[in-house]
């Protein structure tokens, strides 16, 4: 079971506590890091489309893009899976997860790879995820 999330909502900015960016790191490390990296690197060059033409799963650290996201978008993301949410019939291989993992274990992985960013990161994060 998740430990209690500082915040209820899919979509807020708060600060997670360090038991559940414990238990994110953990699902992360589960569910995650097979495709994204144990270190949130990525999969090699990852900007360019496999021969399936989808590409390759992203980095999560300050390298990728996914601080550049509202954390309604991740979230729905890692939920829904990434076709879900690119619009124009953009193929994936990221799948939804929403069968597999609860809304609270969605957000303490978010708020695991979230800890990780530099403070230049985070605060961009923060800025878009309150629509400023």
């Amino acid at each position: 079971m998740i430990a209690g999330w500082h915040y209820g909502s899919t979509t807020s900015s708060g600060v997670a506590s360090a038991e559940v960016v414990s238990q994110g790191r953990q699902i992360y490390s589960d569910r995650c890091a097979a495709c994204h990296g144990t270190d949130l690197e990525g999969q090699p060059d990852w900007r360019s489309p496999l021969p399936s033409g989808r590409l390759p799963a992203p980095p999560h650290d300050a390298s990728g893009h996914t601080w550049h996201h509202p954390d309604d978008v991740l979230f729905r993301i890692v939920k829904e899976g990434t076709a879900t949410i690119v619009a124009g019939g953009y193929e994936s291989d990221m799948p939804g997860f929403g069968g597999v993992l609860s809304d609270a274990e969605i957000r303490a992985v978010l708020a695991d790879i979230k800890s990780t960013w530099p403070e230049r990161e985070s605060s961009y994060q923060e800025r878009v995820s309150q629509g400023n």
